[in-house]
């Protein structure tokens, strides 16, 4: 349950008719990133504004007050660009121009600026692993027979076998199947994503160049930073060797692949921190990056990389209060070793979101809440994934003729799954597509999901999206400084950062405490009695001290 913040800490509740956050402001604060909350917004399922069912451009951008009224620092927006949408645009045809489906480059310059006026700052996507195969290179390459300069951007190999009938070597796709396709002329091309995403040679300097030239075109056009798209996969081992075995994609963040963390990423990020730091404003550069350990993702991040990396390691522990403290201990203490702050994330675009994860159902909602209000009681910057504020579920009844993720087409790979934290999310009204757009949506919207619109839960004090709320107002609020646990009994997660006391009940049952403090937040109903209170099972509170 949230509590009334006048009363705990002197601040106004938050009203869409606010302007920009004071501490927010696009052009000042160094160092705004080490403690941001950014939002992501997966842009065909934030908001459509032309009723084809497919979210855009302009759609965000009306959508912005929403973002702005919520208390985040920036948005992170997922690939818009021209793509034939093999992989949901991250299959990329033209890296400086943006789909139709999503509007065109004045839709884009409007919706930095109109961020930069709410206060808000602005990431975007950059695919630098592959292209699409529509891209005019890899049009190039196939027309290429001579294996010449149009074929060394990509991983053009010859394959094994007495007539080249095999693959170049044993390396599988994280989609599933073979990571190579043969052409028409009998050699054969590397994907390690779908077949119609060819990974980019990247020991090429022309490629180097030209995405040089790709992030300035988008700096120039005023976005904050970069998150980097499978930031560990752009260097490839030499000889680009057998592994030795199959299901290699469940290795993936477990062991260092010879296509996956390879060290010459880092001499990549180091020039594109050059190139950032070239430009005013503090625009940052975020790593999607799996490794195998927090030591080697905080490589990533050391002083003169990238300025974030994302956590995955949090993402995927599960509800065990040994298993949370202990990769918190661990993502701390890498980051700390390289100065860099830490990153916290329950959900994204790519996997099944975490009220599902935990459960599902009222257990599982409970239980996100609760995680909601830790994660955002820990040191370093937070994403959070459109519509976990709704505490919406994942949706696991989708009928096999609407799915589109390319995973789920292919034998094997990512389970097939990402379109059910995929659908578009709920705005408003009784009806899909609940003011999603004028139109339909291009994923169908479960019938229960008009309670969980942004309309049906704004006032409502006991709603997930009042939690949201307030808990960013609060942590805006407090003095923030490094963290410390603190004993407790066991299933019980107890931590204190100056002026914060925060409890995590993970247990099925009451735990009752002596009063830690002043209760400011609650993600369940409770009430103090005398010196002690009893925290209720999957609960999590804040207490001034």
């Amino acid at each position: 349950m949230t509590h009334e913040l006048a009363a705990a800490i002197g601040l106004p509740a938050p009203t869409a008719a606010e302007g920009p956050h004071p501490a927010s402001s696009s052009t000042e604060g160094p160092g705004w990133w080490r403690d941001a909350v950014i939002y992501q917004v997966y842009v065909r399922s934030f908001a459509d504004s032309d009723g084809d069912g497919i979210g855009d451009l302009r759609g965000a951008t009306q959508r912005l007050p929403h973002l702005a009224q919520l208390g985040i620092d920036a948005v992170w927006l997922t690939p818009f660009y021209a793509s034939p949408q093999a992989d949901g645009g991250y299959d990329v045809a033209d890296y400086r121009a943006v789909d139709p489906l999503f509007g065109d480059l004045a839709d884009a310059d409007d919706l930095v600026r109109t961020a930069h006026e709410l206060g808000l700052r602005v990431i975007v996507d950059v695919v630098p692993n592959h292209t699409s195969d529509q891209h005019p290179w890899f049009r190039a390459a196939l027309a290429d027979h001579d294996a010449g300069a149009a074929r060394a951007r990509y991983h053009f190999r010859p394959g094994k076998g007495p007539a080249g009938e095999l693959p170049p070597n044993d390396w599988e796709s994280v989609f599933g199947g073979p990571a190579w396709t043969r052409t028409p002329d009998g050699e054969w091309y590397l994907h390690l994503f779908a077949p119609e995403q060819p990974d980019l040679n990247w020991e090429n300097e022309e490629v180097r160049e030209e995405f040089d030239s790709v992030l300035r075109f988008w700096l120039d056009l005023g976005v904050d930073g970069f998150r980097i798209d499978v930031a560990h996969g752009m260097v490839k081992a030499a000889g680009l060797p057998d592994i030795g075995h199959k299901e290699q994609a469940r290795l993936i963040g477990a062991q260092t692949l010879p296509f996956f963390d390879q060290d010459g990423v880092h001499e990549i990020h180091r020039s594109w921190r050059r190139l950032l730091d070239s430009y005013p404003g503090d625009r940052i550069g975020v790593a999607e990056a799996w490794a195998p350990s927090p030591d080697r993702l905080a490589l990533y991040v050391r002083p003169d990389e990238l300025h974030q990396a994302f956590n995955f390691q949090f993402l995927r522990c599960p509800w065990d209060p040994e298993a949370m403290r202990s990769v918190i201990d661990e993502s701390l203490a890498a980051t700390a070793s390289v100065g860099a702050p830490t990153t916290w994330v329950l959900s994204n675009h790519d996997v099944v979101r975490h009220t599902t994860r935990y459960g599902g159902g009222r257990q599982g909602l409970r239980r996100a809440r609760a995680a909601a209000l830790l994660m955002l009681s820990l040191p370093g910057s937070t994403y959070i994934y459109q519509g976990e504020e709704l505490g919406l579920p994942e949706v696991t009844d989708l009928p096999d003729e609407v799915r589109q993720d390319p995973a789920f087409f292919r034998a094997a790979g990512q389970d097939g799954f990402r379109d059910g934290c995929r659908v578009p999310i709920p705005w408003s009204g009784q009806e899909p597509p609940y003011g999603f757009g004028p139109g339909t949506s291009w994923l169908p919207q479960p019938r229960t999901w008009r309670e969980l619109s942004v309309g049906a839960q704004t006032g409502d004090p006991y709603s997930t999206l009042e939690l949201y709320r307030s808990a960013l107002a609060l942590r805006r609020a407090l003095p923030g400084g490094p963290m410390r646990w603190l004993p407790g009994p066991e299933g019980l997660l107890a931590l204190s950062r100056k002026g914060l006391v925060c409890t995590l009940n993970t247990t099925g049952s009451e735990i009752e405490l002596p009063l830690p403090g002043r209760l400011l937040i609650s993600s369940e109903t409770m009430e103090p009695v005398g010196d002690t209170v009893r925290i209720p099972a999957d609960c999590c509170a804040w207490w001034a001290i």
